[in-house]
């Protein structure tokens, strides 16, 4: 009888084991899911910023044709990203492109003072932030699932429950880059 017992507990405390193992990974996924829904968010938040912003500083800057047209396709190619990596990378091309167009910015006092421009550069400057924010929670998210699939014993069964490793939301090897300032 006590041999019963012992195999009824050992049963049980498997099912326990599956049970909370399965339930957390299904708990961390979800939370992977909500945090690209917030970077999703915020990436289309800029995005629809961006148009209000350029026909503001083409008032001022019309010669400056190719930094307008970088930032448009910088900004379809964000809209029509479907994947972590290439938003990732949209999304950084998008970021250059507006650094050239608040580079121009500067060379127009008038524009700087503009009510309207300054409100959208406080904006896009706000909803960069939350990107940033988005993007680390994110990748917060991931790190812990990623750990609780490569810890023993779950490395054993994950696979079983179909729990796959995530990938991470990186920067491109040109936000790595050493930034160079002159002052010539």
């Amino acid at each position: 009888m006590n041999t019963l017992w012992i195999i009824l507990g050992a049963i049980a405390l498997l099912l326990t084991y599956f049970w909370t193992l399965y339930n957390g990974l299904v708990t961390l996924k979800t939370q992977i899911e909500e945090a690209w829904s917030q970077i999703d968010i915020q990436l289309k938040r800029r995005a629809d910023l961006i148009p209000n912003l350029v026909s503001t500083v083409k008032g001022y800057a019309k010669h400056e044709k190719t930094v307008f047209s970088d930032v448009t396709k910088a900004r379809s190619a964000l809209m029509g990203a479907t994947s972590l990596p290439d938003k990732a990378k949209a999304s950084d091309m998008l970021t250059g492109a507006l650094g050239k167009l608040f580079a121009v910015a500067e060379n127009y006092p008038q524009l700087k003072a503009n009510e309207n421009f300054t409100q959208l550069q406080k904006e896009l400057s706000d909803t960069e932030d939350k990107v940033a924010y988005s993007r680390q929670y994110y990748n917060s998210v991931v790190n812990d699932y990623n750990i609780k699939i490569r810890t023993f014993p779950n490395t054993l069964v994950n696979e079983m429950l179909g729990f796959h490793e995530k990938e991470f939301f990186a920067a491109d090897e040109a936000e790595r880059k050493s930034v160079k300032v002159s002052f010539e």
